[in-house]
């Protein structure tokens, strides 16, 4: 009986242990199927579903008239499945037979089969011909494995002479990988510069998406759902291709050069070039390293937007600021008369003109006309330092204007602080003289120097220069401009000096008047010291242009036109080009000539380029 009690105790605890165990594990399958069902469905789904992505067509860059500035160009590509050539080496040895695969190609072939699946297709080239591939698709049956897609590459009809603007394409590179999937996608460009760069999201458009069943291994079965890509919006521009053309011929007489024209009233950029530029199209195909490397080597840097990133010392350019300063504080008038004898003594130390014999007694239009140092010179200790940058700033110099095309450069307008905290000195008054001369500290860019320029002569409104038009689906852009609150007839007497520096005989620039009617221009000459001549080689008769090309001054010219009624600005700089009058002038003269004739805010049909263009 006692062994039977025992007997039953012992199945009841069995039991008990057994019912325990089973409700556990129905507990946690419950627990699994039930409530964490989404989950382990979401993750089945995973291994069951493939997500691929579809890249969108790259929005149009237009001109201002509908010219194509980057479209979007037909290509081909080839591709192989290493899983279906029994020999990858052999058939890709085949294939440079019929289109150019270099060494270091099929280099990079190899070495991405080693990091892909082997059902998966592999880039071998791209950017080939109709005739390419005609001759592929002729030879498939010896070509195991290889098959050819459409696509399309970035292409830029005008080439060179919108390059620094426009920019350009180029694979991602590992700095700029982002989480985002889409830069995973095989042969996905982004904007590397330029307008391409600034509004590279806007131009990409939103990317399609395949869900696709795959097998265990990752081949896939059957394509589920599509979402077609949806193509990036188009930028029209406030550029006027011909115009650009025109004025980056202009520019190109020189080594190096560059140019801004814009609208006084509107700050619209109707042009704005640099020399010597470059072909986009090599970077959106690939760019041979020799060719890098001779870019990267040319003096002249190529590669580098002048026109928005590069700072010269704005020279006589900028005796406008000056004037304007001491008009605005009113420490003179337009009857100010100050006398030249050549130099100007502050101290112990002697401030040159750039007229030894020096140019009498001037007042500020006779200053302005034949650009006398001593005169500005003057007032720049009347007015002093932080006066001269107060009205520089109001002016758009010393500070960036937002402008939409990436790396413009900040400029210095120098004062009493900025050299304190720069290098703990004090301020020198003989600092002032050279400033009001601009030159010292002071450093602008050729696009601050036409913003500078629409201000002074527009009434006084305080334009920035605009490039983006309208974004497709959003319309144009509206832009109101506020008063700088200057004067209009302190306005009006820098307006005046400025056109007898062109029409009046004794003025810098008469030489290169616009004689063509009813055309007219005004302007000032400007020449900015690269490196300073001693007395020494004064004596020896050495001058500025024997100089080697480095070290000679830059040229500059700004202007506006026509001259009753302002409409254009232009601001020119030519880099070791001795003197504005002789260097920088005419070629402003040629271009202030061509934008009135062209008359850009006028709406007209142009023809659209059917070729690749290069300088």
């Amino acid at each position: 009986m006692e062994r039977r009690k025992e007997f039953t105790r012992r199945a009841l605890m069995l039991g008990a242990g057994k019912v325990f165990v089973f409700g556990v594990l129905a507990s946690r399958l419950a627990y699994l199927q039930v409530i964490e069902q989404k989950k382990f469905q979401m993750l089945s789904d995973k291994n069951r579903i493939s997500l691929r992505l579809l890249p969108a067509q790259r929005g149009e860059i237009m001109d201002r008239f509908g010219v194509p500035l980057a479209i979007n160009r037909q290509d081909f590509r080839a591709f192989l499945v290493p899983e279906q050539s029994n020999n990858v080496e052999d058939v890709i040895a085949r294939l440079s037979r019929l289109i150019p695969i270099s060494e270091d190609e099929k280099k990079e072939i190899l070495f991405g089969i080693g990091k892909h699946r082997p059902f998966m297709p592999i880039l071998v080239k791209e950017n080939l011909t109709w005739d390419d591939m005609a001759k592929v698709e002729l030879n498939l049956p010896d070509l195991a494995g290889v098959s050819m897609a459409e696509g399309q590459i970035r292409s830029y009809p005008l080439g060179a002479a919108t390059a620094h603007i426009i920019g350009y394409v180029g694979r991602v590179s590992k700095v700029e990988l982002t989480n985002d999937p889409v830069m995973s996608i095989p042969g996905f460009r982004i904007g590397k510069t330029g307008v391409e760069k600034k509004y590279d999201t806007v131009l990409q458009g939103e990317v399609g998406r395949i869900q696709a069943e795959v097998n265990v291994v990752g081949r896939e079965i059957r394509e589920l759902t599509r979402t077609e890509s949806k193509k990036g919006h188009r930028l029209t521009l406030t550029l006027d291709a011909g115009l650009q053309m025109q004025c980056q011929e202009y520019i190109a007489r020189e080594t190096s050069a560059a140019a801004v024209v814009m609208d006084v009233n509107n700050g619209e950029v109707y042009a704005l070039c640099s020399h010597p530029s470059f072909n986009p199209n090599l970077f959106s195909s690939g760019l041979p390293a020799d060719l890098w490397e001779e870019l990267l080597a040319n003096p002249a840097k190529p590669l580098n937007n002048k026109a928005v990133a590069g700072q010269y010392p704005p020279g006589s350019t900028f005796k406008m600021v000056t004037a304007l300063a001491g008009l605005e504080s009113g420490v003179m008038d337009a009857s100010t008369r100050v006398y030249c004898p050549g130099h100007y003594i502050l101290g112990k130390s002697k401030f040159h003109c750039w007229k030894s014999q020096g140019h009498g007694s001037v007042d500020m239009v006779t200053a302005l006309r034949e650009s006398c140092d001593t005169f500005f010179y003057e007032i720049g200790k009347r007015v002093g330092i932080d006066g001269i940058a107060k009205v520089a700033h109001r002016l758009g110099l010393g500070e960036r204007l937002g402008f939409d095309v990436p790396g413009e450069s900040r400029g210095m307008m120098p004062n009493r602080a900025w050299k304190r905290k720069r290098y703990g000195q004090k301020w020198q008054q003989g600092e002032t003289l050279i400033s009001a001369i601009g030159q010292g500290y002071v450093l602008t860019t050729p696009l601050q120097l036409a913003t500078m320029t629409a201000r002074l002569v527009n009434g006084g409104k305080a334009v920035k220069p605009i490039l983006v038009r309208s974004i497709e689906d959003e319309g144009n852009k509206i832009h109101e401009w506020s008063s700088m609150g200057f004067r209009k007839a302190h306005l009006d007497f820098i307006r005046k000096g400025m056109m007898e520096v062109v029409n009046d005989r004794r003025g810098t620039a008469y030489s290169s008047r616009l004689s063509e009617e009813p055309y007219s221009m005004g302007g000032k000459t400007g020449t900015s010291q690269v490196r300073r001549i001693t007395q020494a080689q004064r004596d020896a008769g050495i001058k500025n242009e024997d100089l080697p090309w480095k070290f000679r001054h830059h040229a500059l010219f700004v202007g506006y036109a026509p001259v009753d009624k302002p409409k254009y600005a232009v601001a020119v700089i030519v880099e070791h080009g001795v003197g504005g009058a002789t260097a920088a002038a005419p070629i402003a003269r040629d271009i202030l000539l061509a934008v009135q004739k062209r008359d850009p805010r006028k709406n007209r049909t142009v023809d659209i380029p059917k070729e690749e263009k290069s300088l």
